[in-house]
């Protein structure tokens, strides 16, 4: 069985001309509105860490935060939150309930939203977490994927971890996921 080569598509999942001449650069330079949901039951917006954190590195990129919450542990809440957000933001981000206690229901709450799901965001951050924190990063359940025309990314609550996600993970790609989404 052969198997075509020819085309490079780089790190980047940015590709140009595919065997019939069709431009697969759907990216956008635009600066996106965002949501920041931290998902947790023990933290208020006054004493929320992650949040903020995000806030502050996604508003260092040139975008903008136009909402930013606290939601419990509770996945009618948070599915809800998230439907309610599609088509108001470009992204949502969430921190938060990505581990493997009971109370952690985010990954459920949201995953029949996504359409599809985008599992290299996940692959790829515990990666990089594996750097930080070893093997205990493949404990994490982050992952992303597009809910509508939204891009949505579900990260860890810790802010380290939130950081590593939307500047390492979330940021170099964002624009391209959101192109896609629109399409």
């Amino acid at each position: 069985m052969s198997h075509d080569h020819t085309r490079d598509h780089g790190d980047s999942g940015h590709h140009r001309g595919d065997e019939h001449g069709h431009d697969h650069q759907h990216g956008t330079d635009d600066a996106l509105d965002f949501a920041v949901l931290t998902i947790s039951t023990s933290r208020s917006t006054e004493d929320d860490e992650s949040g903020p954190v995000a806030r502050e590195r996604i508003e260092d990129a040139g975008h903008a935060v136009t909402t930013q919450d606290v939601i419990g542990d509770d996945a009618d809440a948070i599915r809800s939150a998230v439907d309610s957000l599609q088509g108001e933001v470009d992204v949502i981000v969430t921190t938060g309930g990505t581990g493997l206690t009971d109370d952690d229901v985010t990954v459920e709450a949201i995953g029949p939203l996504l359409a599809p799901e985008i599992p290299g965001v996940g692959e790829y951050f515990r990666r990089l977490s594996h750097e930080q924190v070893g093997t205990a990063a493949m404990l994490t359940r982050a992952t992303a994927g597009i809910a509508g025309e939204t891009a949505v990314y579900v990260f860890p609550g810790s802010p380290d971890a939130i950081q590593l996600g939307v500047e390492d993970v979330l940021l170099p790609e964002v624009g391209h996921v959101v192109g896609l989404a629109r399409r």
